[in-house]
């Protein structure tokens, strides 16, 4: 698949439409930009990446990345993640950022915000337990926080511990001292996003963009 030969009309790219939503022209700009990261390769891998100079200054950089190699984000079976991807599962994870359509109906909509907000969720919860735990919380905020260069290590933990205790609490409600907070299940996650509108903010603009500028 990497390679995608097949001319655009072709069952190839019929085929990954229809899995991802894409239209031909998107699917042709997203293979170029595959083809420039992978040196013409039909796969890539984690080391590809690195030649985004955007993402390499992100400070959840190794998230983002890792999102690619998921098995859940490129809707195989089984948890853990991959070594390489090919240009279909590449699309997979890229169609998490597709634009809303605007002729979608009530249910499609809440389907593509429930599939953007499981997306996020996954990228926190990186044991794939089902929950997004204090340390797994922590370490995010402590990632995105020490970037700054303005805090230390310590204050930054701090400030992620309570930020963790104010999401329990309004995920859980009251807590008795003694009780002990397992973790943000996608429940939770969903109702803590519930007025955001994520279905419209993560999303790729195709129209004027420069295939370069793509997984900024």
């Amino acid at each position: 698949m990497g390679a995608l030969q097949s001319a655009p009309g072709h069952q190839e790219y019929i085929d990954l439409a229809e899995k991802t939503g894409f239209s031909f022209e998107q699917i042709g700009v997203l293979h170029k930009r595959f083809k420039q990261l992978s040196h013409n390769q039909e796969t890539l891998r984690r080391e590809h990446f690195n030649e985004i100079p955007d993402l390499a200054c992100n400070p959840i950089r190794a998230q983002i990345v890792e999102a690619f190699f998921d098995r859940r984000n490129i809707r195989q079976n089984g948890g853990g993640t991959v070594e390489e991807i090919g240009f279909e599962e590449f699309l997979v994870v890229m169609s998490h950022f597709r634009p809303p359509s605007l002729h979608m109906t009530n249910e499609q909509r809440e389907n593509v915000r429930r599939e953007k907000l499981r997306f996020l969720f996954n990228m926190h919860d990186t044991d794939n337990d089902g929950t997004i735990t204090l340390e797994e919380y922590r370490h995010v905020v402590e990632e995105l926080l020490s970037r700054s260069g303005t805090l230390e290590k310590e204050t930054a933990k701090s400030i992620a511990d309570a930020a963790m205790l104010e999401v329990a609490s309004i995920s859980m409600g009251h807590m008795e001292p003694d009780e002990f907070y397992e973790g943000i299940t996608f429940e939770h996650f969903d109702k803590l996003l519930i007025e955001f509108e994520i279905e419209s903010k993560m999303n790729i603009r195709f129209l004027n963009m420069d295939t370069t500028t793509l997984c900024k």
